[in-house]
């Protein structure tokens, strides 16, 4: 690997009430060798064994029972537990919250704004709930994988550890709860969409700098919420700038802004740091033809009207409206800090818009209800399949209208 071609990724997502901007699945991503894990430690429990005897008789005293306080239920090591047994009540946290401030202040007192957003979300409380639900999850899953992801592991034991967490912990139900999106393991120069399938033999190394994004649904709500790990001390600077740009975004979003004037805020952020990698200073980049983008229902990139938030300054003058989702993705590069479509293709999703076409195969009827059932408009990739017992669907798939989301990862010169 070329030590000047690697990128991070942190990426969150988030929605907007009138009254204030809300940022969903947030705990700090702080990355880089050495701080990658998760604190933990041990708890040792030690009975006592009281036995009650008089010598020569037998003794009539008999020990009290305690009441035993009902314990709280927690979370296992791996995460298995539902997150509804955990919040029993409904009250998912609210994760973060963001103001509205100076100009956009009267947001948070305007009756008319909150009945806007009330006639757009049709039910915003349970809209809140489904999507701090499906944040709660990847915050306990992602917590898990900080800790546990390190080199010598393989990307489908990455992928599946993951994966398992969040169908447990999201309690998966068809369409109604699951995984969002097959887990992003994007390696070095490979800056996002790669997922290892069947056969994959990657291994991560000491020297690697891994996007790890994880996708998370409640109801269609899908929570997009990336982060990088690197076990090198090298690549601490082109992570904390990462960071830095995604919480600027999240900073300078809100209804009514321009997404062109996030884009230069999070470019400026970006560009204010360098990196040294073996005496060398090198400028950090954003990756200019990646952005962030719009979330809809079941839909991880648009809903109706499709938005990016880009990473470089431009004059796009569309606004953040109410009721739209937003994920704020920014990529940093130590390279040219644009990327190239490469490789084998890895993520599918079936296309809303497509047209009715009849199919003749049966095997191709058989997928097409296979994705119906299974995933609807979300994405998935072949080890899904897999999973559920599909065979032979290769050429089956050929026939069936799909849309990549990319090829498999966008990579190349950065």
């Amino acid at each position: 690997m070329s030590l000047g071609l690697v990128s991070t990724q942190f990426a969150s997502c988030l929605f907007y009430q009138v009254s204030r901007v809300e940022l969903i699945s947030l705990r700090p991503f702080v990355s880089g060798s050495r701080q990658a894990g998760i604190g933990s430690h041990e708890v040792k429990c030690v009975s006592d064994i009281f036995i009650w005897c008089v010598v020569g008789e037998a003794s009539k005293k008999k020990k009290k029972k305690k009441k035993s306080k009902k314990k709280k239920l927690t979370q296992s090591d791996p995460p298995r537990v539902g997150i509804t047994k955990l919040f029993p009540d409904g009250n998912f946290p609210e994760g973060e919250l963001q103001e509205y401030k100076d100009d956009n202040a009267w947001r948070t007192t305007s009756e008319e704004k909150r009945y806007i957003e009330r006639e757009i979300l049709n039910d915003p409380v349970e809209t809140y709930t489904s999507i701090r639900r499906a944040a709660e999850v990847h915050r306990q899953v992602r917590q898990y994988a900080r800790k546990t992801i390190k080199p010598g592991m393989k990307m489908m034991e990455i992928a599946d550890l993951i994966e398992d967490g969040v169908r447990a912990c999201v309690e998966e139900n068809g369409l109604e709860s699951g995984v969002g999106f097959p887990t992003g393991l994007s390696l070095n120069h490979c800056a996002a969409h790669y997922t290892p399938n069947a056969g994959d033999t990657k291994v991560l190394q000491d020297g690697d700098v891994l996007k790890v994004d994880i996708g998370v649904q409640v109801k269609g709500r899908i929570c997009d919420s990336a982060f990088t790990l690197s076990f090198d001390h090298r690549y601490e600077k082109l992570l904390e700038a990462v960071k830095a740009a995604t919480n600027t975004g999240i900073r300078e979003a809100g209804i009514d802004v321009r997404l062109g004037e996030i884009a230069g805020a999070i470019q400026e952020t970006m560009e204010s740091y360098e990196v040294e990698i073996d005496g060398k200073v090198l400028p950090v980049k954003p990756i200019e033809n990646l952005s962030g983008h719009t979330i809809g229902l079941y839909s991880i990139h648009g809903g109706k009207v499709g938005k990016s938030v880009m990473l470089v300054k431009n004059e796009d003058q569309t606004k953040m409206e109410e009721g739209e989702y937003f994920a704020i993705e920014t990529f940093g590069s130590t390279g040219r800090g644009r990327v190239v479509e490469e490789g084998e293709v890895s993520h599918y999703a079936k296309r809303g818009d497509a047209p009715k076409v009849p199919l003749r195969l049966t095997t191709a009827k058989s997928l097409l209800r296979t994705i119906d059932k299974n995933f609807g408009t979300l994405p998935w990739c072949r080890r899904y399949l897999d999973r559920l017992g599909e065979t032979r669907y290769l050429l089956a798939s050929n026939k069936v209208s799909f849309r990549t989301i990319r090829r498999c990862a966008m990579s190349g010169d950065l």
